[in-house]
């Protein structure tokens, strides 16, 4: 059952490029799922996309799931060809070093790689500096003229992974949150005429503080909002397993909070009832820090209810996010089943 869903289209979204603000190619494919699967689809001024089902009844839901990825962006190409970047979201300078990239530039995708002084030929004093991301340098393996040529500031840089199968697991890039992406696209293929009308929203600009959501949030103004978004799952050898937060194969989680929400306590009980009422796997995310749309959604155009879904992912923002098989199936199922169920007449207020 690892692999019950279509891994084709998860693969196509988490290989594809996509930095706050460009998120582009990501949209072109969302745009696509959604005309076979919804009643009607738009994107508004900042590249956000909200397909959405017609209920039978008044009674709003937004779903939402962020299409960016972190990345950089050119800032300067140095006299020997070499690219400084700016990065475009969280990163931890450590995992940088020795990574292939892919180049956006108006001509084209370009290779590259962020360059790795050899150990040889360090100091013991450099050997003890730090990573930072300031000090990233790109290597484009061309003489400098041609990079003057071809690279302009402003040019974006994503990683260069494949999305592939490790045993029970999927694993490669953008996972966050390609992966809720994904599984939101497929609640809307499989959700089959629901009493509330649902908004599927693919948002922007997640990664550089939650800005496609906190707007679209005005703009759709529902009655509910349900984000959706991958959570850490540190359960590896030498974590505490009160730092875990949640572990792979053991079900789709539950958001109680995160640095930037706490959720709706009656959103979460029905998310809760509607997983057991369903025999949907599920475990609780008690998450130390970090934010997601939610937040967003909560404070837009006066107070809301929310709750939140989560993916367990390992080795977040890098390029290696790892999210079991059976994981993303519970997250589809508990995501379409609590909309099914959705029909205004629970009361989430407190």
């Amino acid at each position: 059952m690892a692999f019950d869903f279509d891994f084709d289209l998860l693969r196509e979204l988490t290989e594809a490029s996509g930095v706050p603000g460009y998120e582009d190619r990501v949209r072109d494919r969302v745009r696509t799922v959604f005309e076979g699967a919804v009643d009607e689809v738009r994107t508004d001024s900042m590249g956000n996309v909200i397909g959405t089902v017609e209920g039978s009844g008044d009674y709003e839901v937004a779903v939402a799931a962020h299409m960016d990825e972190i990345g950089f962006m050119v800032k300067h190409v140095t006299d020997d060809g070499f690219l400084k970047v700016d990065a475009l979201g969280g990163w931890d300078a450590r995992v940088l070093r020795a990574q292939r990239v892919r180049v956006h530039t108006q001509q084209g995708d370009l290779t590259g790689v962020i360059g790795s002084v050899p150990p040889h030929t360090l100091s013991e004093e450099e050997r003890e500096t730090e990573d930072a991301v300031e000090d990233v340098v790109i290597d484009l393996g061309r003489e400098a003229d041609e990079v003057e040529e071809i690279v302009a500031v402003g040019d974006l840089v994503t990683m260069e992974q494949s999305t592939v199968k490790m045993g029970d697991t999927v694993t490669g890039k953008a996972l966050d949150d390609r992966v809720c992406l994904f599984a939101m696209l497929e609640s809307a293929r499989e959700l089959e005429d629901p009493e509330a009308t649902v908004h599927f929203c693919a948002t922007v600009q997640e990664e550089v503080g939650l800005r496609g959501a906190q707007a679209l949030g005005v703009d759709v103004d529902p009655d509910l909002a349900v984000a959706l978004d991958v959570t850490i799952a540190s359960d590896t050898a030498g974590v505490a397993e009160d730092k875990q937060v949640t572990r792979l194969g053991e079900g789709t989680a539950v958001k109680l909070k995160d640095g930037s929400v706490i959720t709706n306590p009656k959103v979460t009980r029905r998310l809760r009832d509607v997983a057991e009422a369903e025999g949907i796997e599920h475990q609780l995310e008690v998450l130390p820090s970090g934010g997601t749309d939610t937040a967003a959604f909560q404070k837009a155009n006066g107070a809301k209810p929310v709750g939140a879904i989560s993916i367990p992912t390992r080795y977040l923002h890098t390029v290696t996010e790892t999210a079991h098989g059976d994981d993303i199936r519970s997250t589809i199922d508990l995501l379409t089943a609590f909309l099914a169920s959705e029909d205004g007449g629970h009361d989430y207020s407190l």
